[in-house]
This record gives structure tokens, sequence and C-alpha cells, in this order.
């Protein structure tokens, strides 16, 4: 699982830079949702080597190395398997065979690497027979031993992350060296041509059958080198976002994307991992670099996430709202929009229309004092229970301002504004039909079924914009065309669209 989730990652990482990517397609949700299931084969192979260890007498009390049964189990490999492979391959691509069982690995057009496990269950029976007869063969010999079927197993894996990650990184100096070897050993753009054209390139982890039967694909050789060659993807568009909370490295669309998808909900099983997340902030902290988590396109823009391996608490200190890049580079000519405050467009316009009170609670942020001033100099009264707050906000504003600024412990407005840590005692004191709109990165616990809760503040994704990663709900990178003064493309989850926009290429918000 570990080996399989290291390629995962690498393979995602690389795909969103760039460099070397072989297929320069999106990835789409369905397929992400598709291979979720990976690790059944892990279950599966546990369960049939248990049994093989039960009931095959050879089996028993096997010595950890013997150097003539790894040569026999790969002697076994390059023969028998991978014949018989190609052709049982060549079988699942008859239509019969292949609207029954192939096609369903064939779905991933873009592979990862976990696409190579991805197969219904009778093919997956069929692999394993085929892949067990090194393993079987050497033990009926009886020079098995317990690295070599550990080694064969652990062969077989990379072969086929490797063969499905979608970016190419063998050196062309190895088949230089060695012409031969382009019949022993297969590359990643050569494996990803039969994702692609489908009727060429069966073999396994030897294109030598390829050669013999004529079903080599002639554009191997030229897509292997201009993948090679291929440079990082210079973006248009930076996303520039950070990490939060110590878990939200798990949060991350290059890791679990069972996580990915629901960061706003609690799992337990994730105080198990301290070590390992104390373990990733040290080399957050040591390391210190951005690095390209996610890559889209919008129309003729390409869009690229870069992620700061810094914390909320360091936010202030990394960029200041804007200001800290402002102030370094005076004559920047690139246009920086910072996201909370787009994130404070989005909470307004989540505002009912003819309201003229709201009430401000839960912790405060950044983007609390923004709406608070927005709305104070709106002519919106905006209620606090906090005198420190109070005379926070209150210095900030101007006199005719600061009028709407009201210090009450009794203050009852029907629209709430929250922030993270809003209690279930302070939501049960809101009046009946209260609605709370949330300005923090995550929603308040529902306590009221009489109240109304809306969402995170967030934008509609357009339709035109591709991923080439998994885009979680928390986290966009769009483009907002102003089209009049009063109209938006890019419209509050919740509520109408805001006016007055000027077109606005990027904008930053945190993972």
């Amino acid at each position: 699982m570990v080996h399989n989730q290291v390629w995962i990652s690498l393979s995602r990482y690389r795909t969103a830079k760039g460099n070397n990517r072989i297929v320069d397609k999106s990835i789409e949700f369905e397929q992400v949702d598709r291979e979720r299931n990976w690790d059944d084969q892990i279950i599966l192979n546990g369960i049939l080597f248990y049994l093989g260890s039960r009931h095959i007498q050879a089996a028993h009390r096997l010595p950890w190395w013997r150097t003539d049964g790894v040569i026999w189990t790969f002697i076994f490999h390059a023969g028998p398997v991978e014949f018989i492979y190609y052709w049982l391959h060549r079988a699942l691509h008859h239509h019969f065979l292949y609207s029954r069982y192939h096609s369903h690995h064939h779905s991933s057009i873009v592979t990862e690497p976990i696409t190579s496990v991805i197969h219904p269950f009778a093919e997956h029976i069929a692999y394993y027979l085929i892949f067990s007869m090194p393993v079987l063969l050497t033990l009926l010999m009886g020079n098995a031993s317990i690295l070599s079927i550990a080694i064969y197993l652990t062969f077989i894996d990379f072969m086929n992350n490797m063969g499905h990650c979608n970016f190419e990184h063998i050196p062309k100096r190895l088949f230089s060296l060695f012409p031969p070897l382009k019949y022993l050993i297969y590359t990643p753009s050569y494996h990803s041509l039969h994702h692609t054209q489908f009727r060429t390139n069966y073999s396994l982890f030897m294109p030598f059958y390829d050669y013999v039967y004529g079903t080599m694909d002639k554009s191997s050789d030229s897509l292997y080198e201009k993948s090679l060659v291929r440079e990082a993807e210079a973006p248009d568009v930076v996303h520039l976002t950070h990490l939060t909370t110590p878990e939200s490295i798990y949060h991350l669309r290059l890791g679990f994307a069972f996580l990915a998808s629901e960061p706003q909900k609690y799992k337990w099983y994730l105080w198990l991992m301290w070590p390992v997340t104390l373990w990733s902030m040290m080399i957050t902290w040591i390391y210190g670099r951005t690095f390209t988590v996610e890559r889209n396109v919008f129309k003729h823009l390409k869009l690229q996430t870069w992620a700061i391996p810094k914390y909320t608490i360091q936010d202030q200190g990394l960029n200041g709202n804007g200001d800290l890049f402002l102030r370094k580079h005076p004559k920047l000519k690139v246009k920086l929009v910072d996201g909370s405050s787009l994130a404070v467009a989005v909470v307004l316009n989540s505002i009912p229309k003819g309201t003229t009170q709201v009430l401000l609670r839960g912790k405060l942020s950044k983007v609390a004092n923004s709406i608070a001033l927005a709305l104070c100099q709106g002519g919106i009264q905006v209620y606090t229970t906090s005198e420190d707050e109070y005379e926070k906000l209150k210095a900030k504003l101007s006199n005719e301002g600061g009028n709407n600024l009201v210090l009450s412990k009794h203050g009852a407005p029907k629209i709430w504004l929250v922030g993270d840590d809003l209690s279930e005692d302070e939501q049960i004191k809101a009046l009946k039909g209260t609605t709370f709109i949330p300005f923090s990165r995550f929603p308040p616990k529902k306590t009221r079924k009489d109240c109304v809760y809306l969402s995170t503040p967030a934008m509609l994704a357009p339709s035109i914009l591709k991923t080439s990663t998994l885009v979680s709900f928390f986290s966009l990178t769009i483009e907002l065309a102003a089209k009049k003064s009063d109209e938006c493309m890019a419209r509050s989850r919740n509520s109408a669209c805001y006016g007055g926009m000027e077109r606005t290429r990027v904008w930053r918000h945190d993972v």
C-alpha cells in the first residue's frame, strides 16, 4: 500500500507540474471515484497467499534466500508469463470479452499508477493465475525462498505502477548503451499508447512479443523521445495557497483522494497518524519551498496551484493580505488578488437583500474584519458581543461608519455571520428562523432545525474549467469576467451575482 501511494503522489505531482507528461488531458472525477478501491486487490492478494501457505506443503518453512530460485523466478516470468499474458490481453480486446470485462480498465484514457490494478474480479483471477506461475513452479522445484517471492511481487507492482504513471522518466542513455533493452523493458509512453490506441502494444512488461507479432505501435519511439524532452509547463495564472492545520497535509490532492474530498469531516484515525503528521511538519519547515499540487485549464489560460509549506498561524507573516508582495516588488507586472477579498465579496452577497442588522459571532479573522468594515460603511448595523473586537473594529472605522458598529450582549438580529468555534450553546440563543452565514473555512455544526445554515464561502466553477487532478470544493482557481456592472459570471453558491467586479485572473484561498 505504501509502495502504491508513493507512486500515486509522485504521478500527480509530476502531472501537475507538466515536465515529461505523456498524455495532456484531464483526469475526470468519475475516474478518481472508480479507482478508489485499488486496495481491494491487496486484500485478495493476502487471502490467496494465506491459503497457499496453508495448503501447499512446499511453502512451509521456506528459506530466506536462494539465488537459483530468484534466477528461475525471472526466467519463468520472461518465458511463459509474458507469452501467456500477451495472448490473454489480445483476447480481452476481442469485442465479446472487451465489452464484458476489459473495457472497465480502459475507461481510464489518462492513466494513473493505480489504474494498473483496476479490473473486474474475473480478470483479477486470470492475472493471479498467470503471475503465480513463477512462484508455484519454484515451489515445485524446491528452490523458492521468502525473498524471491517478495522481490517478484514488488517487481510486478513497480512495473505496473511505472507503466501507468503518465510521465516519462526512463533515460534514453540506457537504450543507447544497450539497444536490445527496448525488447526487454517497456516505458510509460509505450504502454500509454495502448490506452489511447487500444489495438497496439499488448505486451506486459517486455515489448518483445509486440515486435514478434507485429502489434507494436509505430509512434512508440517518437512519443518516448517527445515526452522525455517535454519541459515543465509555464502557467499563465498561479493560485497560491498554504496549509491550515497540521492535519491539512492529508487534504492535499497529491495524497489520499478520500481525505482530500472530505476535508470538513472529522476522521478519528488521523490521531493515530500524529507521528507522520509531526514528521511532515518538520519536513515542510526544513524544505520551505512551494510545490505544485494541481493543474487546471480555463479557456486559453493554464492555471497551476502552488502550495506554500506553511500553516495558518504563519499566514499574516506569509503575505500580509498581498501587501508583502507589493512592498517587495513595487513594479510588479502580475495582477495580484488576495483570496480573502473574494471570500468577503461572497459573504456579502450571501446576506439577504433588505437586511439592516447582522450579528458577528465566533472566532473573528481578517475576513470577518473586512466584512464588518464593509457592512458598517454600507449603512448596515453590525452587532458584536466582545469589547475587544468592538474597540479594534471601531478604530478602523470613520465616524460615520462607526455609528453602525454596536456593542450589545443582548442583540438579536436574525442574520448571523459566524466563524470558527461557534458553540452549540451560542446557536441555541439564536431566534427561530435565524440564518447562519459562515465566513470561516469550515461551517458550524448544525444544531438548530428551525434555522437556515449556508455553506462556506465558495464560487461556482464554470463548465469550461478542466482539471488534471482532483479539485476539492473548498479550493478553486477560477476566472471572473464581468459582463456588466451588475452581472458577474462567478456567482455565490447561496445568492445572486455581485456586480462591478473588474476582470480578475486569480484568487488565493487557504487549503
